[in-house]
């Protein structure tokens, strides 16, 4: 259903990014954020269930400027490696990835023909509620387990459109008490948690947990129907 495409940044920098298509006119579009662990053949499939859904589905290389054509698994070695990738992106000067993630947006409202929503795992949950309160042109968010969201750098951001975020309870990443805090400090977030580890929707690990995933995919879909169309 889907394939690459390069996308020109602000700078330039070219973009690889995963684009998957709707059959017929596209209802809307998603930008998918990775997890650290490139856009492999989980985030591919995820972009591809979107573009199922009717979104015009975007999955941009968010490695890129450290390291092209990123594909990890979920080996512990494999963790590592996504680890350090992650470090570096987070290293770059400047608005680091943020520029590259708005490509994505601009190309998914450029070809989607209508509005256009963010969703992100783990690392790029992290970078989906950032986007949703730094850039531009998005009329929906939703955050997975975003690593580091709970942080007070995170949590003193404001969002620019509506956000709903899913946690699992038994996320050792993550612990509720920081999640209870994001709660408080952001009322108008809509904030799920779940009876699962970290990684609960991702089918190709260890942590996955069906009953939690599909809950918070129905919720998800639910909530771009609802603010994109």
């Amino acid at each position: 259903m889907g394939s690459f495409v390069d996308l020109a940044s602000a700078d330039g920098f070219k973009v690889p990014a995963w684009v998957a298509r709707p059959e017929g006119a596209p209802r809307g579009a998603v930008v998918v954020l990775q997890e650290i662990f490139g856009v492999n053949s989980h985030i591919r499939s995820v972009a591809d269930r979107y573009a199922a859904a009717g979104y015009l589905a975007v999955a941009p290389a968010t490695f890129a400027r450290v390291k092209p054509g990123v594909e990890l698994g979920y080996t512990d070695d494999d963790m590592k490696e996504g680890f350090v990738l992650k470090q570096q992106v987070e290293a770059l000067p400047g608005a680091g990835v943020l520029p590259d993630i708005q490509a994505a947006i601009d190309h998914a409202a450029q070809q989607g023909g209508g509005k256009v929503g963010i969703v992100g795992y783990c690392w790029g949950g992290l970078l989906s509620w950032r986007a949703a309160c730094e850039l531009t042109g998005l009329s929906a968010a939703a955050v997975y387990y975003g690593g580091g969201i709970t942080g007070p750098d995170e949590v003193a951001r404001t969002p620019r459109c509506p956000v709903i975020a899913h946690f699992g309870k038994r996320d050792h990443y993550i612990p509720l008490d920081g999640v209870d805090a994001f709660r408080k400090a952001h009322p108008e977030v809509e904030v799920h948690v779940y009876e699962a580890d970290h990684g609960f929707n991702c089918d190709q690990r260890g942590s996955y947990d069906q009953p939690s995933a599909d809950t918070a995919r129905e919720r998800t879909l639910a909530f771009f129907a609802k603010h994109l169309g």
